[in-house]
Formats: C-alpha cells, structure tokens, sequence
C-alpha cells in the first residue's frame, strides 16, 4: 500500500510512503473499528504524533531555562523527597 499525504520536497507536493503488510493491516483495522477512512486515521496519527513532539520540546526548552536560571535540586534533595513519601 502506498499513502500519498502531506509534503517531502515542497509544502505544495505529495509525500508517499511505504507501509508493511503488518502496519497496512493495523491500519485498516482502526479505521473500520472507528468508522473513518484510512486517510483519516493517518492524518490524525501524524497530527497526534507532531503535537506530541511540540509538547516535549517545548518542556524540555521549559527545563534548560530554569536550569540557567539555577533552579534545580540536587540528585540527595531528590533521594530525600522521595524517601520521604516512601516511608510509612
């Protein structure tokens, strides 16, 4: 199966790519398990997939800041907070 989807060379152009017969399966199997076409379940899975790493870079961008900001705690403070809400 080949899906043609958003762009590799240019915004306006088609992106194809392959997929195995295992993943080819999988997909036609969400897609009839929710009632949508397998366009559809991909452009979500790319849209799940693209907001996900925005989110992570964004948190970790988040925590370099506050590391050159100095806020942090040492590896012991983190050893000791978790002891703490270990102990009965």
């Amino acid at each position: 199966m080949t899906l043609k989807a958003a762009t590799c060379y240019d915004e306006n152009d088609s992106m194809e790519i392959q997929l195995t017969d295992q993943e080819q399966a999988q997909l036609r199997e969400v897609a009839q398990r929710t009632g949508r076409n397998t366009e559809d379940v991909v452009r979500e899975a790319i849209n799940s997939f693209l907001q996900h790493e925005r989110e992570f870079v964004e948190a970790v961008e988040k925590g370099l800041a506050s590391l050159d900001r100095g806020e942090y705690i040492t590896h012991e403070e983190v050893t000791s907070r978790i002891d703490k809400l270990l102990r009965p």
